[in-house]
């Protein structure tokens, strides 16, 4: 078993692109590690130069305390499971997982054990003399992971492995995956453009963007502690709400206020919401009082029913509903506020419908506020 080093990595390509940019991270070993980001943000392009398929630029990558930038991907000691399985059509279920094991010469009765006891732990030993036409997605996805689960590789890569599966079968395999991670006691690096999977599955999630790492930290942590504005954004279903405003100071207290335009036919519609004071008494946000800001906030934390309303009265405001959604144990309730678009998760008793004018409260014990034109957090 083994970790990686990655010291200030980079992947440039002709022409002046550069995928990946100064990527420095520790993975320990037998972490589970989810590389997330949108398309195009380097975060195949990381895995494939671990893998050795792609070249490093500039930098040091180490598996264990080898240095691999030059050894061969075959000589890594890692398995790659890939987004479109890479099964050979011709060979059975045993012969495809086997395949490796026979180019490295090791003996028939050990490939065989080895085989079966993957087969066993994926639970596909019924399929193994069948066709990977003759398999379904799912099992395409267990063979593709057996195959790499006999070579006992000492890092396990994954690229999108679950992309091409539907909805209840990739929720069903993320479980899987986990299982699996905890049984071989394995290093894995996964990844995924989908934050549901990293949020389920990993130990730590790298969050990527435009070839940098914006932060790298634990699930929970990521979700409550964002650094920036790019990951607030990104973690969460649906995505934290982000309102343009500004910090007002009225007799020592902190407000957060927000407006529409004055128009000659229209007044301006005006909806503020007082800080709790550890929150406005942060040293952080002195330089801020007067100026504009974004105020996050995730649907969650907004709430339509009377008892928060009346519990949380220094928060409320009005809003209109533009869209009710019913998700079966929640409603999502799509909302204009003073000219802010707002989305709220709520309870599915409640009866607020589209076109209502309605009281928000607002749990501000757990808003955010972001500095404008860094987009870095100020406080959580």
């Amino acid at each position: 078993m083994a970790g990686l080093s990655f010291r200030h990595i980079y992947k440039k390509y002709p022409g002046g692109v550069t995928a990946v940019s100064d990527f420095c991270l520790e993975v320990k070993d037998k972490e589970f590690i989810i590389f997330v980001g949108p398309s195009g943000c380097g975060k195949s392009t990381t895995l494939r130069m671990i893998a050795g398929l792609e070249e490093i630029t500039e930098g040091e990558l180490f598996i264990g305390d080898k240095l691999v930038n030059d050894i061969a991907p075959k000589d890594r000691d890692i398995a790659m499971v890939f987004q479109n399985y890479a099964l050979y059509p011709h060979m059975t279920v045993a012969d495809n997982m086997a395949f490796g094991l026979k180019l490295r010469k090791v003996p028939k009765d050990e490939i065989k054990r080895k085989v079966e006891q993957a087969a066993k732990i994926l639970d596909i030993t019924h399929l193994l003399d069948r066709r990977p036409k003759q398999l379904s997605g799912g099992q395409k996805q267990r063979v593709a992971l057996g195959r790499a689960i006999v070579r006992e590789p000492k890092v396990f890569l994954l690229d999108e492995p679950l992309s091409n599966l539907d909805a209840k079968l990739r929720a069903a395999m993320r479980t899987e995956l986990t299982k699996l991670h905890k049984r071989l006691e394995t290093t894995f690096i996964y990844v995924t453009h989908d934050q549901v999977e990293a949020m389920t599955m990993a130990t730590r999630i790298v969050v990527m963007k435009d070839g940098l790492i914006q932060q790298v930290d634990t699930p929970q942590n990521l979700y409550d502690y964002p650094v920036n504005l790019f990951v607030a954004g990104f973690i969460g279903t649906p995505q934290m709400n982000f309102i343009e405003a500004k910090l007002v100071d009225k007799g020592g207290d902190v407000y957060v206020t927000w407006c529409t335009e004055e128009t000659k036919d229209q007044p301006s519609i005006v909806s503020t919401v007082k800080l709790p004071a550890d929150k406005a008494n942060a040293p952080e946000l002195k330089d801020y009082i007067g100026k504009e800001v974004i105020m996050g906030i995730r649907p969650e934390c907004l709430r339509d029913d009377e008892e928060s309303i009346a519990k949380m009265s220094d928060a409320v405001i009005e809003a209109t509903v533009d869209v009710t959604e019913l998700m079966g144990a929640e409603i999502y309730l799509y909302m204009t506020s003073a000219g802010q678009k707002l989305t709220a998760r709520v309870s599915p008793r409640s009866t607020t419908r589209s076109g209502d004018a309605v009281k928000i409260a607002l749990d501000v014990s757990r808003v955010h506020i972001f500095d404008k034109d860094t987009e870095k957090c100020i406080i959580h």
